[in-house]
């Protein structure tokens, strides 16, 4: 089952997903890049993508980030094929603003979109499998999220997105720590790529190089094995993917210490002595020391 994948990465997991054995239940609602308008014609497409090539597949336009849309999607898959073995979670939409500047509704259309939109089906998937694995059957899923180097490292313009893309960074961790007992992995990939949804963000057009270093069939792949038996190893972790890059990205750790103080006009020297042996946060790019310092 795969969120979003009418068009763009989520096409390109369905395919890939379909050519090595999956059934697949194709959910977009055919919305625009902001959400709005809806129309089932990408996800029938991709459906019938998978058909040509001798796969199956359904087509199915329930709004995941809503708690009724996210288990009706959930009951079409085991309705329809009589089990469920992967949720990709990779539906979403950009309303990217400065902070001073964002309004209440550009905020919560993307938090609902990305971070509800992953937790609802999720959810639903979950207390499928538990209530399987307290019946006596073998059960072996996978959760599979869209985080982004947005959100695991930050970038300007995009407080809504790049949080939502955050919490979903812990909630894979989190939840990994929750659904292993019933012999389920959740992981996250934190994909680099141009879409439709990107296309537009760069300051240039992108040059033929860049266009393939940063295509959606890139991503694919990783999704495709996290969702294989041969995973059933991995669990909560962040992967990034691209065109230039296959990495694990490395989450939040204890830095320097120093022993506690109660008095606030002592602690200058501290936090500096504590801020000289911590690293800089990382940039887009993931490396240490590429994010600018405030200005002093």
């Amino acid at each position: 089952m795969v969120t979003g994948s009418g068009r763009g990465i989520g096409r390109e997991h369905a395919l890939s997903l379909a050519r090595h054995g999956a059934h697949v239940v194709v959910n977009d609602v055919g919305a625009g890049v902001d959400g709005s308008g809806g129309d089932l014609s990408p996800a029938q497409q991709v459906v019938q993508e998978i058909e040509a090539m001798g796969g199956r597949a359904v087509a199915n336009s329930d709004d995941i980030s809503t708690w009724a849309g996210a288990e009706r999607l959930i009951a079409t898959a085991v309705e329809t094929f009589g089990d469920l073995h992967a949720v990709v979670n990779n539906a979403g939409i950009l309303r990217d603003r400065m902070m001073a500047n964002m309004s209440e509704e550009e905020w919560d259309a993307v938090i609902k979109v990305h971070l509800k939109g992953t937790f609802a089906p999720s959810r639903f998937a979950a207390a499928w499998w538990r209530d399987r694995s307290k019946a006596g059957h073998d059960v072996d899923g996978r959760i599979i999220n869209t985080s982004s180097v947005s959100g695991i490292y930050g970038n300007v313009g995009q407080s809504n997105y790049g949080a939502a893309k955050a919490g979903i960074a812990a909630f894979t961790v989190i939840t990994s720590l929750e659904l292993a007992r019933y012999g389920v992995t959740v992981n996250a990939v934190a994909p680099v790529a141009l879409t439709r949804m990107t296309e537009n963000l760069a300051p240039a057009p992108p040059t033929d190089e860049e266009r393939e270093a940063q295509s959606p069939r890139w991503i694919a792949p990783i999704v495709t094995w996290l969702a294989s038996a041969e995973s059933r190893h991995v669990t909560g972790r962040v992967f990034e993917a691209s065109g230039r890059v296959l990495a694990v990205a490395e989450g939040w750790h204890r830095g320097p210490v120093h022993e506690p103080v109660d008095d606030p006009t002592r602690l200058g020297p501290v936090v500096e002595e504590l801020l000289a042996g911590a690293r800089r946060n990382a940039g887009m790019d993931g490396r240490d020391g590429s994010w600018p310092q405030p200005q002093q």
